[in-house]
């Protein structure tokens, strides 16, 4: 098949909503690729699988918790046994820090809860993968950290686990370099998700979209990101356009990390 990554077999973790995951699994298949989608979320995963086939491509998925090595094992011989082979593995499955206030002092369960849903899943899932990768001789895992790995956002656990996605990315890829298997990440800035909207606490449309401006008011680009962005960019980790860059960072955030004086809009964000 035609496209960017035709002939290729991808797994993405946490496909199931209109984020990231259903947008990088939509935009692999329309290149070509074969997509096995994990994720809890059986009615949203088939959903996504339902955009891709109807588009005339294919896609499976396996319903279960990504950040244990039972499901991590299920969606690699989905993708062996369903599609004969796995080049691609997209890590992205990823959840908020719900508190909001001293996040430094988050309990014990929530802790454990991002931990295991942003890093350990990178862990279990790449560690699936990987031996059928290097068995195959070729690969490429791009992992979803985000910019809490370089500014205080999101909370304490949160931004733990996006520091602890981007060491493991660095520390892996030297491991993986002699067997032409490739380990980058992407890091989101702000960017119309569910997660960043407030569709996730409940809010009205109307609040989403005054969070959503307020948040765009301190990018430089004066804009917030589309889903889009991201899953362009994990594309071209993913495909062979990419093929000599490994242990990388793709910092996708219209210049937040780097900006100069920008100030939190009057007010907040408004809703949270």
């Amino acid at each position: 098949m035609a496209g960017r990554l035709g002939g290729r077999v991808a797994i993405v973790t946490g496909a199931a909503s209109w984020g990231f995951g259903r947008t990088t699994a939509v935009l692999f298949a329309r290149e070509g690729a074969d997509v096995v989608i994990g994720d809890l979320d059986e009615s949203g995963a088939q959903e996504t699988v339902e955009q891709i086939t109807e588009n005339g491509g294919r896609a499976e998925y396996v319903v279960g918790d990504v950040s244990i090595r039972e499901t991590a094992a299920a969606l690699v011989e989905r993708a062996l046994s369903s599609f004969g082979g796995l080049d691609v593995l997209v890590n992205n499955a990823g959840i908020a820090q719900p508190s909001q206030i001293d996040t430094w002092g988050v309990d014990d369960e929530e802790w454990d809860r991002v931990v295991a849903t942003n890093l350990r899943s990178v862990f279990v899932c790449s560690r699936a993968a990987i031996p059928t990768m290097l068995e195959a001789g070729h690969g490429s895992i791009v992992n979803l950290a985000s910019i809490s790995v370089h500014v205080s956002v999101g909370g304490s656990a949160y931004c733990a686990t996006k520091g602890g996605i981007l060491s493991y990315t660095r520390a892996t890829a030297a491991e993986l370099a002699p067997g032409n298997v490739r380990i980058n990440c992407v890091s989101p800035g702000i960017h119309r998700t569910p997660m960043s909207t407030g569709e996730r606490m409940g809010l009205s449309s109307a609040e989403q979209e005054q969070r959503i401006a307020a948040m765009g008011q301190i990018v430089p680009m004066g804009h917030t990101g589309d889903v889009d962005d991201i899953a362009n960019a994990v594309l071209f980790l993913g495909s062979d356009e990419a093929k000599y860059i490994t242990g990388q960072e793709i910092i996708a955030d219209g210049g937040y990390v780097v900006r100069s004086m920008m100030m939190v809009p009057p007010g907040g964000f408004g809703g949270a």
